[in-house]
């Protein structure tokens, strides 16, 4: 199954990783530098072990394409998965006049009374990010994040990078490139940036007529986080095949640190148990003017039939 690679690393974490602390003071068991080979010609590795919403993941990458780095287009399409860090500054900003929201990420798991005043300020935060220009343009931009250093990488002399568009016309023009790459990791804006880029960097690599990508991710959280990822970016790949000409290959995810939260072995354990069915067929509309240019309703995925979803706290 196209999946096995994500769960046998799972399973390798859990057997032999490393008991380490970590920023959110939750505790990870981790490993560092694995790596998942995965072959995008068997199907498209959205997991079937539980259910993965795949609307998230398209309009997610599609914010990213733009350039766009306002969470308002994420929650135009229902995408809350960039809330907490927008959240975060709004409350500790202040123009926050509400409830004590402190340490919000951590208190709302245990705490009903709590979870309910959360949820009633998150949801009025969402109506003025979707509703009042100014306040989206204050609380709702993220910094520097990952759509800004793709699309506009600035330069020292004061100049901005399409890196995507360059690397796209590269692979156009000198497929046998070996500088197909893109960066989200700038240490001058990393200071500003909401969450510093957990996946860091990706390469593309032709041979054969066909399009492979290697990711590298830093930080990995491999039950919330990687799921989305290895869909992300298999997803980005059969972007830039249907725009350059070519069939899709492997994406290749190499890990830095690869960890299970502590609060989430239960959830993991439980997904082990189950077994992975076909892997569901993508499809992507054809003759679409460029990678910039893709809307939600061109991309889809076929005979997606996975077990149910398992809920499990996002670290914050």
């Amino acid at each position: 199954m196209v999946e096995q690679p994500y769960l046998d690393l799972l399973t390798q974490i859990l057997a032999t990783g490393h008991h380490k602390t970590d920023r959110t003071q939750t505790g990870t068991m981790s490993l560092f530098g694995p790596q998942m080979r995965f072959d995008l010609s068997q199907g498209f590795p959205l997991l079937t072990t539980k259910r993965v919403p795949f609307g998230l993941i398209k309009s997610e990458l599609l914010w990213f394409l733009h350039g766009d780095t306002n969470i308002r287009f994420l929650l135009q399409h229902k995408n809350h998965i960039w809330d907490e860090w927008a959240f975060a500054r709004y409350v500790a900003s202040d123009a926050y006049t509400g409830p004590d929201m402190t340490d919000f990420g951590h208190r709302r798991l245990n705490d009903p009374a709590f979870a309910e005043r959360y949820a009633a300020v998150h949801h009025d935060f969402c109506e003025q990010i979707l509703t009042d220009d100014t306040f989206a343009a204050r609380f709702g931009d993220l910094g520097h994040i990952y759509g800004y250093q793709w699309r506009h990488w600035r330069t020292s002399q004061g100049e901005t990078i399409d890196q995507l568009a360059d690397v796209i016309e590269q692979i156009k023009t000198h497929p046998d490139s070996r500088r197909l790459i893109v960066t989200a990791w700038n240490p001058e804006d990393v200071p500003t940036m909401a969450l510093p880029p957990c996946h860091t960097m990706f390469q593309f690599y032709v041979a054969d007529g066909k399009l492979s990508c290697q990711l590298y991710q830093r930080s990995a959280d491999m039950f919330l986080g990687i799921p989305f990822n290895i869909a992300s970016y298999a997803l980005l790949t059969h972007l830039v095949a249907a725009q350059t000409g070519l069939q899709v290959g492997e994406f290749v995810h190499t890990l830095g640190d690869a960890h299970i939260y502590a609060n989430h072995v239960a959830a993991v354990q439980e997904l082990l148990t189950r077994t992975p069915q076909a892997a569901p067929t993508l499809t992507i509309k054809p003759d679409v003017a460029d990678i910039f240019s893709y809307t939600m309703a061109d991309i889809h995925v076929e005979n997606y039939t996975p077990a149910p979803a398992i809920k499990a706290p996002v670290a914050v």
